[in-house]
């Protein structure tokens, strides 16, 4: 338990994306059956939005101002 509470601490003081990145990981490493289908889910779901902000159905934010938002939480 004490091994756990340090690799938490340590996950905390990454950045945003940095514990993004481990949590996509640890997920992936839950259930590797049905990443194919995980992962078609995303690429449709990221070919959607691409299309709606084409099209000018949605706007886009710098993702400086993404990561601002996340550590004003």
């Amino acid at each position: 338990m004490e091994d756990n509470s340090r690799v938490f601490e340590q996950a905390l003081a990454m950045s945003p994306f940095e514990k993004a990145v481990l949590i996509e990981k640890l997920f992936q490493s839950f259930d590797q059956e049905n990443q194919n289908a995980v992962d078609h889910a995303w690429a449709t779901e990221a070919e959607s939005r691409i299309d709606a902000y084409e099209a000018g159905e949605i706007s886009a934010r710098p993702f400086e101002a993404v990561l601002n938002d996340l550590k004003k939480r």
